[in-house]
């Protein structure tokens, strides 16, 4: 592992780098940037510089569409010791002790760990976290992880082969719940079950119900995925964290990261990589994001390789279903055991993830749409992705960088039949890419409606600033 664990370390070093060199993306309760200009080059998006925060300060801080109303103090609230519990070899308490709950917890929990050790270094738990059972009225209850000094991370290392966080919430319905992590590691190498290191079970939610997880300063490696998310009325929000990997023996079916059809994924400040590559299977993904809204900002995502050797998928895997708008999004390939399969960004419509009415128009080409001469006039009106800034490194040059895939015409299932039949016209999708640098042939492959460095309409201001494309996406679902 000593090995295992320097590979992680170098490659967070550089993930750092890297976007230290980029500079930082406002805070999300900041204005956006001023709109482009339509006449003319379009300049890079350029966020407006901000005066740096304290962890306390941006722990404070929201995405402006996640409602944060209505939530109540966790009634459950935990201290954990450093030095005794490493010396037990299991939680040890200040004041109250969890055995008072018998195992289940109602109106929401919170624990703190200790940061610090006694010699003044950070604390490794050498186990997983206790997780109580869920009782009670879910409505408004907050479920916090977070370590005692804010900025400072507390790291839990376990070989147990189910070493999880297991947030289970099987029956959100119409409720409001919400779940946050704050500097805390989870280094779970022996996690070879079918679980991810954070792995969440939150389901059934139903409009106006939601259920947020935000993530803050924190790391992820083990598990089946090291962070699983199911469908569901669900926004994700994390920033200034590292996914390292996956160590699933499952060789396609699991990924560094698995969000399912929900509603939002948001990244910032963040890096991925150490999906499990096996030497003969092209393996999963580093991200694969399946929600209806994405968000990438200062992105660095890598087949940097984990525990095995470097995948030979696109690293990120998302659907063409929804709506995506990135910015300082880096990609970085190095030389797999197979031939790597095309494209680094693969906006996929072979399957639909989402509840149907998270989608505000049809996911096949049914013959109710047809693309205007000038597509740029309808942006607002179809399912779009937009990158910005996009840098690509990679051992090779890249046939494509991007691959948008065309709808089919027939759903079977989860499966969208038929996208080999379907003509270009009746494709209800748009892909933009503005300033993508790096070795490829060119930034798209030949499918669908994708324009590289286009001049956008004077009322297509909206698509280059942030908030505006949020609002127009969860606007058309009631969001």
């Amino acid at each position: 592992m000593i090995a295992i664990q320097t590979n992680r370390r170098l490659f967070a070093l550089a993930s750092v780098a890297m976007l230290a060199a980029c500079g930082q993306s406002e805070p999300t309760n900041a204005a956006a940037a001023d709109p482009l200009q339509a006449h003319g080059p379009i300049p890079a998006v350029s966020p407006t510089p901000q005066a740096p925060v304290s962890a306390v300060e941006r722990d404070s801080l929201y995405p402006f569409y996640m409602p944060m109303t209505g939530l109540h103090r966790p009634a459950v609230k935990l201290f954990v010791k450093c030095d005794a519990s490493r010396a037990a070899g299991h939680e040890v308490y200040q004041g109250r002790d969890a055995a008072s709950l018998y195992g289940r917890a109602e109106g929401g929990y919170e624990f703190t760990y200790e940061a610090l050790d006694g010699n003044g270094q950070p604390c490794v738990y050498p186990f997983p976290p206790f997780q109580p059972a869920i009782a009670g009225d879910l409505n408004g209850t907050q479920y916090i992880y977070r370590s005692s000094i804010p900025g400072q991370r507390v790291t839990f290392r376990s070989n147990d082969p189910w070493a999880t966080i297991d947030f289970r919430a099987f029956d959100i319905g119409r409720a409001r719940v919400h779940f946050e992590m704050r500097d805390i590691a989870l280094d779970f190498p022996g996690a070879v079950q079918a679980m991810g290191a954070l792995h969440f079970e939150a389901f059934g939610g139903a409009a106006p119900g939601l259920f947020t997880a935000v993530i803050r300063r924190s790391s992820f490696f083990g598990g089946k995925n090291a962070i699983f998310l199911p469908s569901g009325q669900t926004m994700l929000y994390i920033e200034d964290s590292e996914v390292t990997g996956n160590i699933g023996t499952n060789t396609d079916q699991e990924h560094g990261t698995y969000i399912n059809g929900t509603l939002v994924t948001h990244i910032r400040n963040s890096s991925w990589h150490g999906q499990r590559g096996w030497e003969d299977q092209a393996s999963g993904h580093q991200l694969k994001d399946k929600a209806y809204l994405r968000i990438y900002e200062n992105l660095t995502v890598s087949n940097a390789p984990g525990v095995t050797v470097p995948s030979a998928m696109p690293l990120i895997d998302a659907s063409a279903y929804g709506f995506t708008w990135a910015n300082n999004l880096h990609l970085q390939r190095l030389r797999p055991m197979q031939d790597a399969r095309d494209g680094l960004i693969d906006l996929r419509s072979d399957m639909v993830y989402g509840a149907p009415d998270s989608y505000p128009w049809p996911v096949l080409a049914d013959g109710s749409w047809h693309m205007p001469p000038t597509p740029l006039s309808a942006l607002d009106k179809v399912y779009l992705s937009v990158f910005f800034n996009t840098t690509v490194q990679s051992y090779r040059t890249e046939p494509y960088a991007i691959a948008l895939r065309p709808q089919g015409r027939i759903l079977d299932g989860d499966h969208v039949l038929g996208s080999e039949t379907t003509a270009r016209g009746d494709q209800r999708m748009v892909s933009l890419a503005f300033h993508t640098s790096g070795p490829m042939a060119r930034v798209y492959s030949g499918d669908g409606w994708t324009f590289t460095d286009p001049r956008l309409p004077a009322d297509a201001g909206w698509v280059l600033d942030r908030d505006a494309f949020i609002k127009h996406a969860l606007g058309l679902i009631g969001r």
